[in-house]
């Protein structure tokens, strides 16, 4: 019962990132965006799709705006694709594990080269 909708996740995770880079032509979807994951519900009637976008600031924000105003294309496209009875509702979030990812090996390396690290450091972790 529960491999369904796992099933269900990667397909759409491979089938969004084709669509991304190869049916989706706005000038708004920066050119680094890539799904690193998708969710969907039990019931199926929600994907949470997870989007890392590189770089930060405001082409994220506009890329973000963009993939919102997509949703629509993508559901359709997907629902093609898919096959399925329902589609499920599809939302794209933001995703900063890899940015996270990359400020630890940063942090490591400074550590390990007995770099002094900054107040700026300190901040991006929280403390």
């Amino acid at each position: 019962m529960r491999i369904r909708p796992e099933r269900v996740a990667q397909r759409i995770q491979r089938e969004v990132a084709d669509i991304l880079s190869n049916r989706l032509r706005d000038p708004g979807i920066s050119h680094w965006v890539s799904v690193t994951g998708v969710e969907v519900n039990p019931d199926l009637s929600l994907a949470r799709i997870y989007v890392s976008v590189l770089p930060g600031g405001e082409e994220r924000e506009q890329t973000l705006k963009a993939l919102g105003r997509a949703t629509g294309f993508v559901r359709h496209e997907l629902a093609t694709r898919l096959g399925l009875r329902e589609m499920p509702e599809i939302r794209f979030l933001l995703d900063t594990s890899i940015e996270y990812g990359v400020r630890v090996d940063e942090l490591l390396r400074k550590i390990e080269t007995g770099e002094p690290i900054s107040d700026d450091d300190e901040e991006s972790r929280g403390t």
